[in-house]
Formats: C-alpha cells, structure tokens, sequence
C-alpha cells in the first residue's frame, strides 16, 4: 500500500467510526468544561452587578478585556483576546517553538487529557486496525489490555520531549541564535535565522512525534507488551519504510494545514456581539471536531500503512485464548477461513 492509498484507508475506516470522533469530542469538552465554569465564577465575581457586566454580556469589548487582563491571577490570566478564532492556533504554534511556559491549571488540564488519552488511545487504535465495530465491550476491553503499555511508552514519550525542550531547545535558541545573531545589524537575518531555528527543532519534534506513533500502533496491532521493544520495531520500521512514511505524513499535514486555512478565512476577529458572536463559536467547535476528525485519520492512516506492510501471518503474535485478540491475529484468522472456504 501506497502512501496515499493509505491516506484514503484512514480517511475512510475513521468516517466508518463515528463514535470513535463524538468519544474524542465528548473528552475535549469534559476536560474544558470544568476550567470554563471556574473561569464563568472569575468574571461573574470581578463585574458583579456594574455597569460593566451589561457591556460584557451585549458583546466583546478590548477595555473590559483588557482591564480584567491586567487584574487577574491564575487560570485569570489565560483568558486574552488571543484565544478566539485563528489567534488561537497561532498562540498555540508560537507557545509550543518557543517554549513558554504553560499556566498551572492549563498544564494540570493537558495531563489529564494526556492520561486519558492514553487510556483510551489502544481502544481507538484497537478499533481503528480492525474497521469494524468493536462495541463498549471490545472498545473498553482494548482499553485495559494495553493502558500499562502505552503508560510505559508515555513515559519513554515524555523524557524524549523533555530532552528536546529542556536540552536542545535552549542550545538552539539561546546559545546558538544568540551567538549567530550578536554581529548581525539586518531584521531580516535575524528573522530568518529564527525561522531556520524553528524549522531544525520542529523537525526533531515530528520524527519523535512519527515514531512514538508507530511504536502505539505496534504496541496494539501486534500485541507487544514491551514498551521499549516497541519504540525499537517502530525506529526499525520508520527506517525501513521512510518514503511512503513522509509522504504520509506530509498528507495528512497538508489536509490539517487547509484546515487550518479555511478557518483563517471564514472565522471573524473578535467579535462584537450579536450574530458575529454567535458565528465565531460556531466555527470554533466545528473546527474543533474537523481537528479530531484528522487527528483520528493520523492514526489510522499510519495503522493501515503498518499493516500492509508487516500485519502478516509470519510476523504476528500468537493470539490469546481470551478477548480481545490483537488486529493482526483476526486478520491472519479471518484470511484463514477465508481460504478454507
């Protein structure tokens, strides 16, 4: 199977899933909810019953903003002009390459999702490499057979991450832009010069970030119970297969990245009441679940590229006695019976 042809597999078994993108929606909603309501009772106590608090519920306004901006603490301080419609995006993208620091309570809210997420994440995978439905039972029971493994591999994940943020990024940044900018008098070198610097640590972030997928993907289709034999197989086969591997990925970044445009588009600025309010939330959440959408295609699109190239019945484990078995071992299975009939 092709790079693209892998693509449209995973665009195709994640619309066969529809539950899987609702599971994903529902998660992100029930871990912001709480941060919301926190930040509702914040603002309902700063304006109390004031002039101010009629001008905040007719619409936005940069003076009311930025003067409970200036005032807040806490998850407060979060709540800023940037965090309505593609601002956002780009707050998010400029955090992450230069490394800022995030605000306690969103950080205790992004491990939360990250835990969850690994919970859940063999159950999608699990789902995802049979193409078929699995039911609660299947789903679930995928769930707790691989949540210790790929707790064991989000360990391995996190140190990996950390040594790129904590050693390479400032070496990069800190040291090495410092030293290559300190006689330059041109904007724009320094401009690019920063860009190149992104572009070389955004780089390492996405060969981690394809690797410590594959190395879920294989943890799950082939049911290894090895973290570290996992992210092993998964180096050996990005290796083995880096083309069709970059195009795919180069696919599906592309499928974000119009995304991404589309919502640059059509989404308003800040809006200032009425119907562009109400239109700038409406295009927030469908970007948020077109965002799932593709996030669960990565997945899957890298699942079905795995499996036609190594989900065969000389490479599978053998399959246990007891639900659930691995993906690999239904396919050898069921092409099994096939032949037999």
């Amino acid at each position: 199977m092709g790079a693209l042809a892998a693509f449209t597999s995973g665009l195709a078994r994640v619309r066969r899933a529809p539950a899987l993108l609702i599971g994903a929606c529902t998660l992100t909603l029930l871990i912001a909810l709480p941060l919301s309501i926190a930040l509702r009772g914040m603002l309902e106590n700063y304006f109390g019953a004031s002039l101010a608090a009629g001008a905040a519920l007719a619409g936005t306004s940069h003076e009311w903003w930025q003067e409970f901006s200036n005032n807040a603490a806490g998850l407060g301080t979060t709540f800023v002009p940037s965090i309505i419609g593609f601002s956002a995006v780009l707050d998010n993208l400029s955090g992450l390459l230069d490394n800022t620091p995030l605000a306690a309570t969103i950080a205790g809210a992004t491990a939360a999702y990250v835990l969850l997420w690994s919970f859940l994440s063999g159950g999608v995978i699990d789902r995802l490499a049979r193409d078929r439905p699995t039911r609660s039972e299947g789903f679930f029971a995928a769930c707790g057979t691989h949540t210790w493994r790929l707790l064991r591999l989000g360990i391995l994940a996190l140190l990996a991450y950390g040594f790129l943020f904590q050693w390479v990024h400032p070496r990069i940044f800190d040291r090495s832009y410092t030293l290559l900018v300190r006689e330059t008098t041109a904007e724009t070198t320094a401009a690019a010069l920063r860009a190149g610097g992104y572009l070389l640590f955004g780089s390492m972030l996405l060969i981690v970030n394809v690797i410590f997928d594959y190395a879920r993907i294989r943890i799950v289709v082939e049911d290894r119970r090895s973290a570290v034999a996992a992210l092993g197989a998964a180096l050996r086969f990005v290796r083995r297969n880096a083309g069709r591997v970059c195009v795919l990925y180069a696919l599906n970044a592309a499928a974000f990245v119009i995304l991404l445009t589309v919502y640059a588009l059509l989404t308003p600025g800040i809006p200032a009441h009425g119907p562009t309010m109400w239109g700038a939330l409406l295009f927030g959440q469908v970007y948020i679940v077109a965002r799932h959408f593709l996030k669960l295609t990565f997945y899957a699109s890298e699942t079905a590229l795995f499996q036609s190239s190594l989900a065969h019945a000389g490479y599978t484990a053998a399959p246990p006695l007891v639900w659930p078995e691995s993906p690999s071992a239904e396919a050898v299975s069921n092409a099994v019976g096939i032949q037999a009939r």
